[in-house]
């Protein structure tokens, strides 16, 4: 296998197609590793997560020239202030990350990977500092047994619950699965939005609307909570922007808004991808608490999912007790650390 670095833009442009095509065999197909997802975070470093790094992606490939693993990093100095490499979308935004590699491939990449960043990586790198990665995935065991092979450390820490909802067939059946108290209340909350004085209307937008416009009014809905008005910086609208878009053109962007009597209350951020639906982010007006809006537009979507065929209902990383009730089941999310041995 050899095994390239791409150091620039140019570069990193140039994988999209053969990058998405690898992902779809990947052991982590996930929206959060898609090419263009990746290039519109890197286009504003994760909102400003990150105000310095150099990219630093890493590419296996078959003397043939096929692709059959990626390693999409980024050096920067770590959380903890070390010189090192992580994943490219780590770490707040993005819930899922990981190598792109076939299982077949996976193996031989983590120790080719390991070894061109030993011989041929960034000076002076001391981790390799990976957030995020399902704990399903062979990844770990794989990065995990390249590096003790190479006499370096590699340890694993459990970080939070990504909540998932299997869908059945129909809504009947997933209201069914519910706590008796629980499927009571969300139909209460979704009678209860039907029933009100001001009609109660909700979408997902489309190739007729606009969707710039409507991801203002999303994060502008986003920013009445003072919590996400602090986190919705300059450079974090232009990442949603960024992010929105790339989704968008590529056909997994799911945004939804509710409205009561034509005025957005309440929406929805999701991406739509691979047979699930991804819950990213939600945006309320407070004005609308007694509405239970967010409830109610959940529902809506669920069903949705259900209608259409989805499998699953990803609530993403967080522990929110909203979660569980309606019907997720906890997977979690790793980070790996991989010390890198000391010459000498």
């Amino acid at each position: 296998m050899q095994l390239t670095f791409y150091r620039n833009p140019e570069e990193f442009d140039s994988l999209a197609g053969e990058w998405n095509d690898l992902l779809g065999r990947s052991v982590s197909d996930v929206p959060f590793l898609r090419h263009e997802y990746l290039r519109a975070w890197w286009s504003t470093r994760g909102g400003g997560e990150w105000p310095a790094g150099d990219l630093w992606i890493a590419a296996g490939r078959e003397p043939a020239g096929g692709l059959v693993g990626l390693a999409p990093l980024f050096a920067t100095r770590t959380r903890e202030g070390r010189p090192g490499l992580m994943f490219l979308g780590s770490v707040e935004i993005s819930d899922y990350l990981d190598l792109l590699a076939a299982p077949d491939h996976l193996g031989a990449f983590a120790g080719e990977l390991l070894d061109g960043l030993d011989r041929r990586g960034p000076s002076g790198w001391e981790v390799l500092d990976l957030y995020n990665i399902p704990e399903s995935s062979p990844s770990l065991a794989a990065l995990g047994e390249a590096a003790r092979a190479r006499g370096w450390a590699a340890q694993r820490q459990r970080l939070q619950p990504c909540p998932v909802v299997s869908l059945p067939g129909d809504w009947e059946a997933y209201l069914a699965g519910l706590d008796k108290k629980q499927r009571h209340e969300l139909r209460r909350k979704m009678r209860r939005a039907e029933a009100h004085s001001e009609p109660v209307t909700w979408r997902i937008i489309g190739p007729q609307d606009d969707l710039r416009a409507d991801t203002d009014t999303f994060l502008d809905l986003m920013a009445l909570d003072a919590h996400k008005a602090g986190f919705l910086t300059e450079a974090m609208r232009a990442q949603f922007h960024a992010s929105l878009t790339a989704a968008h053109q590529n056909g997994w962007l799911q945004l939804a808004l509710l409205s009561v009597g034509g005025a957005p209350a309440a929406g929805y951020l999701n991406f739509d991808y691979g047979g699930r639906v991804w819950v990213y982010n939600s945006a309320l007006d407070p004005a609308y608490l007694d509405l239970s809006l967010g409830w109610v537009l959940l529902g809506y979507l669920i069903r949705w999912a259900i209608e259409n065929g989805r499998r699953e209902f990803d609530f993403l990383r967080g522990d929110e007790g909203y979660k569980v009730r309606l019907g997720g089941v906890a997977r979690y999310v790793e980070r790996l650390t991989i010390e890198r041995a000391r010459a000498g």
